[in-house]
């Protein structure tokens, strides 16, 4: 754990729009000299106006460096396309002339400073998303930042307004590394990333105003379309609500799936299977699916057929979900298809995914994968089930329509044997587990094997490749994922929910993503772990918990699982894991700022993974312990430390964890340089400086080329407090491009953390006054947060600036704070260096 992951989202900062460089302001200060002629002045007006010059590029410096409220769109990250979700437009689409042209003139009226809401409304089966569908695919050019969709029905029926949010921002190339902090900081967020951009967003099957309304940004010139079943009454909206077909167009649309000229030879009975539709688009165009793929049958064989369905219908009791007319229409289909088919269509019914990839109908069926998904195609010629679209992985995606869906479920019930039911779905929670297995190992293969093997299980692909591909898979399977776990608990398939579950951990921590739904699956990790095949099960599943939880900056509870899991894998005499729960508990201690005894687990868990020959885990526990090295100011032993680490991943290539150590490198070389200039020994400090400045910018670039923002801020944070006189304005400028990135992905821990080294940088320029400024904001930061350690760093850091200001009596009462708050850490440095500036304070 780190601590910039441990803490929860409190509140935004505004961003800043960079300063001018130095070598910029040279360049302001010599052009003016030049065109001033000023060589050819005498030497007391050449004097004074160098000054002048000099003072002008000063000036312009402070101007440049001043915060400045930020009125342009915050760009999407490298190599992060406009997001293009819209599900595919059907080839059949037919009438609704009267509403697209009253849409179209909707769109073209809109503007004012709100953005346009659109809601389409009615019955079940009526077209609704077919109709949002194709209007929005007419009106995608007008909306160049991206078109972005969500089912709200959801896995469980209904979708929360923050996994909508989550999955959008995640669209729009936002890595959120910290917990948001719930849905009005996610808001926040998405507000920010859809200002100013043109940005379409399609919500699906809406159930109520509130729940869309979280989901509507207040930039004008986004549109918003929405189906439900009921008026949503919101504002800023035009409500259309859709009726029925009239009886010409479900003749047209009957034409336009089973021919023009087969339905003009017998028009009478077109016309007798549209009433007996109840001219509902869903139901016509099952029948009309149907006759496509029976050119022997008559349109009055189906008539008649449905016709006696009807009637049959009257008599029975019928769910209240679903219309007769769709009843009637989806049994005559479901007749007709072949026993696969309609087996297919039952299994389907059962899971609670709102969309799945091709490879569930293989697994549903007990054959192969391409064998599932021809059938499954084939129940899309019929119009029982739809394509959804492509996903991130290129794979096309399928879902039942809701009322197909409660219809399916209803037979499998009847016609499927409970132990059937549960092995179809064992089968295909069985290859979720797998390739979420897969996934997790190609994205992080140290978190499930020893030594850090650098391949996936099945593949030969680079390390890189393999990453970059199981990021992709999470993305596009995380819903369903989701759905699989859960499934899994409620059918109490306790391995599959261990396994499974543990995957989709493993993926949000190397991502550091989604943080709602890794603590929610990680207890049910822990639920399921005891129940399990695997007797390391329950240590596992209470370090992953502990993982999330250390992220939430709950470091006590963290702390309380991994010592249990420490009890655990002792008892099985699994060493291994053993020590990587000794390394958890050593750095939850190390958050909480109890260095003392957090350093004893470090060096133990060294000692325990260089007994195991995992270089890869000796090397970053020892990157951990040289931070800790570093807060307690052992700078000649955190730079051997971090020295080794970068010896193993250097010659494992791992580029990500070479990065993260170059940063704290650079880190530990700055510290160095800045206590060789207290002690007078300039040139080497000079050249400390310059390594901890070349560690970094290797570190900037590596993540930059990864298009890992959060990373990269980190680095640039670093970058900015080196504290190299000589480079004091530009150090400012990546201090203040740290601040704006943190910002942006919602890092509230690492905006509070860079105020706290903001406030160091303009002390160093001799801004006092603004220093003391950002200091007192990081103090007030860190006490909402609940960091009481980095309060206490806080608060002596701004006594050190009200002292070196001459402030004698104001530095201190903050200096008094944090002494007294390193006694109650057990924290001997924090003690020490906090007596220190007392003693400072206190002199006459």
């Amino acid at each position: 754990m780190r601590r910039s992951d441990d803490k929860a989202l409190a509140r935004r900062r505004p961003s800043i729009a960079g300063p001018a460089t130095v070598g910029t302001l040279a360049a302001v200060a010599s052009a003016l000299g030049t065109s001033l002629g000023i060589l050819n002045f005498p030497v007391t007006a050449r004097i004074a106006i160098t000054v002048v010059v000099a003072l002008l590029a000063g000036w312009l410096a402070w101007i440049a460096a001043a915060p400045r409220p930020d009125t342009r769109r915050p760009p999407l990250p490298d190599a992060v396309p406009a997001p293009g979700q819209l599900p595919p437009a059907i080839a059949h689409f037919t009438g609704r002339g009267e509403v697209l042209a009253e849409l179209r003139e909707r769109f073209a009226d809109r503007g004012g400073d709100a953005p346009l809401v659109v809601s389409i409304y009615g019955q079940g089966g009526v077209g609704k998303s077919v109709l949002a569908t194709k209007f929005a695919h007419e009106i995608i050019n007008a909306f160049p930042d991206g078109q972005l969709y969500f089912d709200l029905r959801g896995p469980d029926g209904t979708a929360k307004p923050e996994d909508v949010l989550l999955g959008f921002l995640r669209a729009l190339g936002v890595r959120l590394t910290t917990d948001p902090g719930g849905l009005a900081e996610l808001q926040k967020l998405w507000w920010t990333w859809t200002k100013n951009r043109q940005i379409l967003i399609f919500l699906d099957n809406a159930q109520n105003g509130d729940h869309v309304a979280a989901l509507i940004p207040p930039e004008p010139r986004c549109a918003v379309i929405v189906t439900s079943r009921q008026p949503l009454f919101l504002r800023n909206r035009h409500d259309r609500q859709l009726g029925a077909f009239t009886e010409a167009q479900g003749v047209e649309l009957l034409a336009r799936l089973a021919g023009d000229e087969r339905v003009a030879a017998d028009l009478d009975s077109a016309l007798a299977i549209v009433r007996l539709c109840d001219r509902l688009p869903l139901a016509i165009s099952i029948c009309g699916g149907r006759l496509a793929t029976r050119e022997n049958w008559t349109l009055r064989e189906l008539a008649d057929r449905l016709g006696d369905e009807r009637r049959r219908l009257d008599h029975l009791e019928l769910g209240r979900k679903i219309d007769k007319s769709v009843r009637a229409s989806l049994q005559l289909s479901y007749e007709d298809c072949t026993d696969v088919q309609r087996r297919l269509l039952r299994l389907m019914g059962l899971l609670t995914a709102p969309d799945v990839q091709g490879w569930v109908a293989g697994d549903l069926l007990d054959t192969s994968e391409l064998d599932g998904a021809d059938q499954l195609e084939a129940l899309v010629d019929t119009q029982l089930a739809e394509c959804s679209g492509q996903d991130a992985t290129g794979a096309m995606r399928y879902r039942l329509h809701d009322l197909v869906r409660l219809f399916a479920r209803e037979l499998a019930a009847k016609e499927e044997p409970e132990a059937q039911r549960r092995a179809a779905i064992e089968r295909v929670l069985s290859g979720y587990r797998r390739r979420a297995e897969r996934a997790a190992t190609d994205r992080w293969p140290q978190d499930w094997r020893r030594r850090g093997v650098r391949r996936g299980p099945d593949t030969g692909r680079p390390a890189s490749e393999a990453e970059t591909s199981s990021a992709g898979w999470f993305t596009a399977e995380r819903v369903a994922l989701l759905s699989a776990i859960h499934q899994a608990r409620s059918s109490e398939l306790w391995d599959l929910a261990w396994g499974t579950g543990r995957a989709f951990c493993s993926l949000s921590h190397s991502l550091r993503a989604y943080w709602s739904d890794w603590k929610a699956v990680a207890d049910i990790v822990c639920e399921a772990a005891p129940l399990a095949d695997d007797s390391r099960a329950p240590g596992i599943a209470l370090l992953e918990r502990a993982a999330v939880v250390g992220g939430l900056g709950r470091s006590q509870d963290a702390r309380q699982d991994a010592e249990r899991a420490l009890e655990i894998f002792t008892g099985l005499g699994e060493t291994w894991w053993a020590a990587r729960a000794t390394r958890t508990i050593g750095m939850t201690l190390f958050s909480d700022g109890n260095l003392d005894r957090g350093q004893g687990y470090l060096i133990d868990a060294i000692a325990a993974f260089r007994a195991e020959d995992d270089r890869w885990w000796q090397a970053r526990t020892q990157r951990n312990l040289a931070e800790l090295r570093l807060a307690q100011r052992r700078y000649g032993e955190a730079r051997q430390l971090l020295e080794d680490s970068l010896g193993v991943f250097q010659s494992d290539g791992n580029r990500y964890s070479e990065a993260q150590t170059q940063r704290v490198l650079g880190e530990v070389l700055a510290a160095e340089a800045r206590a060789l200039a207290s002690e007078g020994r300039t040139a080497d400090a000079e050249r400390r400086f310059i390594l901890a400045g070349n560690a970094l910018r290797f570190a900037i670039k590596a993540f930059r080329d990864r298009h890992e923002e959060w990373e990269e801020a980190r680095c640039l944070r670093a970058a900015g407090e080196i504290g190299d006189p000589n480079n004091g304005l530009q150090e400012y400028v990546s201090m203040r491009r740290a601040k704006e990135k943190l910002a942006k992905l919602g890092d509230s821990w690492g905006v509070a953390r860079t105020g706290l080294s903001e406030g160091q940088v303009l002390a160093r320029l001799g801004r006092t006054s603004e220093a003391v400024l950002a200091l007192r904001g990081a103090v007030r930061d860190f006490e909402e947060l609940g960091d009481r350690w980095w309060l206490a760093r806080s608060l002596r850091t701004l006594g050190e600036a009200l002292l070196d200001a001459g402030r004698r009596q104001e530095a201190r009462e903050p200096v008094e704070q944090a002494l007294e708050i390193y006694r109650s850490l057990a924290n001997e440095a924090g003690v020490s260096r906090a007596q220190d500036v007392l003693e400072r304070a206190m002199r006459p």
